[in-house]
């Protein structure tokens, strides 16, 4: 009596979808998209419409103790002033993001799932990522100009211009690829634990699930955090020198 080895049908990036006018939409990545937003949209009316200064609820709690870790880091960074907008920037990516994640925790049945998470559609996620990056960009030469907003790609050694380029061009390639390639995984986990036999199903499902919530959390807080970070690169760059120009002037003056 020989053993075979079990088929197991996973493909990557099937999607159900939608053909209009000749373009292929992804229906269940849209769909979760929605979900996941309206979600978004639902909490914060309900945060706006319950919102106190002296009573507030667990949900204003929840959420103001989130903000003050993105203003913290924001102001560590570069400055709550040089880009007031990068702190609901973050927390709404945050949220947006974790939200997405977790979607795939309550699954419909169906193969593929009716509503994946969204973020483990490539597409989602690069969208996402060119948000962030081009909004970074244009900050940045909105702040600095052109001229020094790049310098520091044109600097020594000349022989590192390309791989300068390179890694601006790489900024949202890994932003994007580093959402996905995580919640994809565990799209195709939870494939390889449904094969299981039914009376050893509950264990795995119960852990993989416990861990995909923390997965889910730690992915949509670097991606927040990736976002202030890389707007550091839009602080002034005369800052510095503006500092160190009048430090000298001030030395100076005390000790006259």
């Amino acid at each position: 009596m020989s053993s075979r080895p079990v088929a197991i049908d996973i493909n990557p990036g099937e999607h159900l979808h939608w053909i209009i006018g000749g373009v292929t939409f992804n229906s269940d990545t849209i769909l979760g998209t929605l979900i996941a937003g309206g979600i978004l949209v639902i909490l914060g009316l309900l945060i706006a419409r319950g919102g106190s200064a002296t009573k507030p609820t667990k949900l204003q709690l929840a959420f103001e103790m989130i903000i003050t870790e993105v203003r913290r880091q924001v102001e560590g960074t570069l400055g709550i002033q040089t880009a007031p907008f990068v702190v609901p920037m973050a927390f709404t990516l945050f949220v947006f993001i974790l939200l997405s994640n977790w979607i795939g925790l309550f699954p419909t049945g169906n193969h593929p799932e009716y509503v994946p998470p969204p973020t483990s559609d490539v597409n989602l996620t690069y969208a996402l990522a060119l948000i962030v990056i081009l909004s970074m960009h244009f900050t940045g030469i909105r702040k600095n100009g052109v001229r020094k907003y790049y310098a520091h790609m044109f600097r020594k050694p000349y022989a590192l211009i390309p791989l300068n380029f390179i890694e601006e061009l790489m900024k949202p390639i890994t932003l994007a690829l580093r959402l996905f390639g995580n919640i994809f995984s565990g799209t195709i986990m939870v494939a390889l634990i449904a094969a299981l036999p039914a009376f050893a199903l509950w264990l795995p499902t119960l852990l993989w699930r416990s861990f995909d919530l923390f997965i889910g959390l730690i992915q949509a807080f670097i991606f927040g955090l990736l976002t202030v970070l890389y707007f550091g690169s839009v602080k002034p760059h005369d800052t510095h020198d503006t500092h160190n120009t009048h430090e000298p002037q001030k030395e100076n003056a005390a000790a006259h």
